[in-house]
């Protein structure tokens, strides 16, 4: 082969690349804003607690980052649905003013490979730290940007800071 035609595949290549990525960026960004469509009225963490869900104490990452509290519905944890409005947790992030701000939410399942909206479930194997036995889990990041990606399980720009001086 020519170094021509060479040139020519390995551009090509790198149109189909960036055109796949903004294709992810873009299905991504679709799942998050059905999401927080579905889940806005968890703002407020008393909608949280009057639908059935609980806390459990701000996860950190051993890296860095965190995940917030988790507000756990045991309910939509043990049927293995998974459905846009009825996340099995919703994440908030503890404030220096005692407040909670919504962050993300997370479906929980045990039945898969799962997927909502075109995105795949992690797996998680058991023994695991939350005491489950294997389940897929999806966080998505709809209210606050994570740099490491919509459906990453940390984020490096939540914290759980605020809750050492409780």
């Amino acid at each position: 082969m020519t170094k021509t035609l060479w040139t020519g595949r390995f551009a090509a290549l790198a149109v189909l690349s960036i055109a796949a990525t903004a294709a992810h960026a873009h299905d991504a960004n679709r799942l998050a804003d059905m999401v927080r469509t579905a889940n806005n009225r968890f703002e407020n963490v008393a909608a949280a607690t009057a639908e059935g869900y609980a806390p459990i104490p701000c996860a950190s990452g051993i890296t860095g980052g965190a995940m917030g509290i988790h507000y756990v519905n045991p309910t939509y944890l043990k049927d293995d649905a998974v459905d846009v409005a009825k996340p099995e947790a919703v994440m908030y992030e503890p404030m220096a003013d005692g407040t909670l701000k919504l962050v993300a939410v997370e479906y929980i399942t045990s039945k898969g490979p799962a997927s909502l909206g075109g995105q795949l479930f992690n797996f998680n194997s058991a023994p695991n730290r939350y005491g489950l036995g294997p389940f897929y889990e999806l966080h998505v990041w709809a209210w606050k940007q994570n740099p490491t990606g919509t459906f990453a399980d940390m984020n490096p720009n939540v914290s759980c800071d605020a809750m050492k001086g409780m």
